[in-house]
């Protein structure tokens, strides 16, 4: 435990400032930003302002035999950003600076402020689209967004990082230096092989013309839609990005909603004539049509408004367990209506579900698996199942027995392939589930750059012996 004497001894060593239990700020500061890990109460929050802290927060919790956790400010759906031990806090890491088609970015850094910022430059980042997503996390494990499939993952513009090593060291790596742990940073960077505090990315043009487009079916297409949207959007033009998102609201008596929506770089008539191709494969006009040629910034702010009017905001604490998978071959119209029909079965108040389907394909697929450490290149899509529930352990079971049930009917058509983003509790193989044919390696630069595992979390990589 971190007493009195050895607090001082740590707000000594830290510029930004630590905050223990009994101290004025907290609790503000202990707090994750999902509720079921609010009770979470670690020995310190130690707040970044450089490197520098960084460093010291890593070598004084090595010394004192302290387990310490980096947190970015956004939000890990694992609770891995809290902990018992010390969590070292970058979110005031707010630089943003571009030269050229570069941009350097601290670890800090949401995409609320980085797209406006970016866009003013105009350029660009792949990234979603939720404002208090943080880049750090987002680009670690990956990166999809509606640029995604023109231009790849948000980890594939990554052109260098500045990272805190297990034993305290800083150094800048890229693809000449510490070109091993780069790779690695790039798909399975996430809190097991240092402490990032700033990204330098390659930027892409803004797009001159983004049509932004919500597309609603009424309940009775659900199938037919889930048909229809797997062989369209993934084997559509790379300009566009649509996604399926299928809501089953806690309230029972309300039907499922269907949402297509995203984004195409391209006019507002190109869009409406893409989707009038979908509704041709569904064989029924959708009950609702949005689609506006907005800036891209504007087009992001446009999909999170379209994803609180389909899904509400909550009324109070909730808890969205999930499993997932990236699918790689066309579902049969057999395994279609057996996905559709656990959706809406058995339905309980107070249990929101979402089918979440996410196209993959285009620059996704163009960059080899072994060229970064994201192996999820070859699919067709990326499915996720999710619940909405109180934080109840009633809720909670009802809700896994779902879930279960939900990603088991299309498991068999799945790679195996895991999003690192979307971590699962689930997993029988988690390391392989994540990382694929690449966990080797990545068990290798483990053993070199953190041996003994000073970075790690239920289901972390394992360093090879």
């Amino acid at each position: 435990m971190i007493n009195a004497s050895i607090a001082d001894r740590l707000r000594r060593t830290i510029a930004g400032g630590v905050a223990v239990p009994g101290s004025a700020d907290y609790d503000r500061l202990r707090r994750p930003a999902i509720a079921r890990f609010a009770a979470a109460r670690p020995l310190a929050v130690v707040t970044c302002r450089d490197a520098a802290d960084a460093a010291a927060a890593v070598t004084f919790a090595r010394q004192q035999g302290v387990p310490l956790v980096p947190r970015s400010g956004g939000h890990c759906f694992a609770g891995r950003s809290s902990g018992p031990g010390i969590v070292l806090d970058v979110s005031a890491l707010q630089t943003i600076s571009v030269d050229g088609d570069r941009a350097v970015v601290g670890a800090g850094v949401r995409l609320g402020a980085l797209v406006p910022a970016l866009q003013e430059a105009g350029v660009a980042v792949p990234t979603g689209c939720g404002p208090g997503v943080g880049i750090a996390g987002l680009t670690l494990g990956g990166g999809l967004g509606v640029l995604g499939r023109t231009f790849g993952l948000t980890a594939d513009r990554l052109l260098a990082a500045q990272v805190v090593l297990a034993d305290g060291s800083v150094v800048d790596c890229d693809d000449h230096r510490d070109a091993d742990l780069f790779w690695a940073l790039r798909g399975a960077g996430g809190g097991q092989f240092g402490v990032v505090t700033a990204l330098t990315y390659a930027t892409v043009p803004v797009p001159p013309r983004l049509t932004a487009f919500h597309h609603a079916w009424s309940a009775e297409h659900l199938a037919a839609l889930i048909g229809a949207w797997q062989r369209w959007s993934p084997d559509g033009p790379d300009a566009l990005a649509a996604s399926l998102l299928i809501i089953v609201p806690a309230d029972p008596a309300r039907p499922p909603t269907l949402n297509v929506f995203g984004t195409l770089i391209g006019s507002e008539s190109a869009a409406v004539d893409l989707l009038g191709d979908l509704a041709g494969v569904v064989g029924a006009a959708p009950r609702s049509t949005r689609a506006t040629e907005l800036s891209y910034a504007a087009a992001k702010e446009f999909l999170v408004r379209v994803g609180v009017e389909v899904a509400g905001e909550p009324t109070g604490p909730v808890h969205q367990p999930s499993r997932s998978e990236f699918v790689d071959r066309v579902l049969p119209d057999e395994v279609i209506m057996e996905l559709a029909r656990i959706l809406v079965e058995d339905r309980r108040p107070g249990q929101a579900r979402e089918l979440d389907l996410t196209p993959w394909g285009g620059a996704y697929a163009r960059t080899p698996v072994a060229a970064t450490a994201f192996a999820h290149r070859q699919a067709r899509f990326l499915l996720k199942h999710t619940a909405t529930i109180a934080p109840e352990p009633v809720a909670e079971a009802e809700a896994r027995c779902w879930l279960d049930r939900s990603w088991e009917t299309v498991h068999r058509w799945g790679t195996g392939g895991v999003y690192p983003n979307f971590p699962d509790p689930g997993l029988t193989d988690p390391e392989r589930a994540y990382h694929g044919t690449n966990l080797d390696r990545l068990r290798r630069v483990k053993a070199r750059y953190d041996p003994d595992r000073f970075f790690r979390f239920p289901q972390s990589i394992t360093a090879s012996s």
